[in-house]
């Protein structure tokens, strides 16, 4: 029995001897290769479409910036016409400050042909309510005169006078007065506020 153990023994350490020879002339197991990450999905350029949103801002642009334009010029316009004449004590002669806003007002409405305006004369509470009425009347038609001398249709224009009704300052003195002496020009047809080309 003793021999039968040497024997099993002996086989035993043969296989085990076999076993680490043959393990120790292969190669260990490579480690796997790290997989590369995907590369994202890009979906295909749509240059039409990507060309028709830049038109649309840039129209949208264009249409902001030509209102913007639009509005600016709408208010100079309206600064213009609003600007006042101004007159001496119980005179309607045109003054020469008055001629510089006048002048404003024929380069205006020639621009703008549609506008149409009510010139009204005003006076300060000096003179009877019929004297100031009918000086009122002189002013605002020496107004008119003065704008159709330089080839405004007389049709554009309607006149009025207030006298001393509407005083745009409401006090008693030399001040006061003065401001009171004037012509308004409200618009009564605003036309296409758009230049003659």
């Amino acid at each position: 029995m003793v021999i039968n153990l040497k024997r099993e023994v002996s086989w035993l350490s043969a296989v085990a001897l076999a076993l680490v020879v043959a393990g120790c002339g292969r190669a260990p197991a490579p480690e796997p290769e790290p997989q590369p990450e995907p590369e994202p999905q890009v979906q295909p350029r749509d240059e039409a479409a990507e060309r028709e949103a830049r038109e649309a801002e840039e129209r949208r642009r264009r249409e902001e910036e030509e209102r913007l334009r639009r509005e600016a010029e709408r208010r100079r316009v309206l600064s213009v016409i609003a600007e006042r004449v101004h007159f001496d004590f119980d005179k309607s002669d045109i003054r020469p400050d008055a001629e510089e806003v006048l002048q404003r007002k024929v380069s205006l409405l020639r621009e703008y042909p549609g506008i149409r305006l009510r010139i009204e004369g005003h006076c300060d509470e000096r003179g009877s309510n019929e004297y100031n009425l009918a000086l009122g009347q002189r002013r605002a038609e020496s107004v008119r005169r003065y704008l159709m001398s330089y080839g405004i249709d007389a049709g554009r224009f309607g006149t009025i006078s207030y006298g001393e009704e509407r005083p745009l300052v409401d006090a008693h003195n030399e001040e006061a007065w003065a401001q009171n002496r004037r012509a308004d020009f409200p618009i009564t047809d605003h036309g296409r506020l758009e230049p003659q080309d």
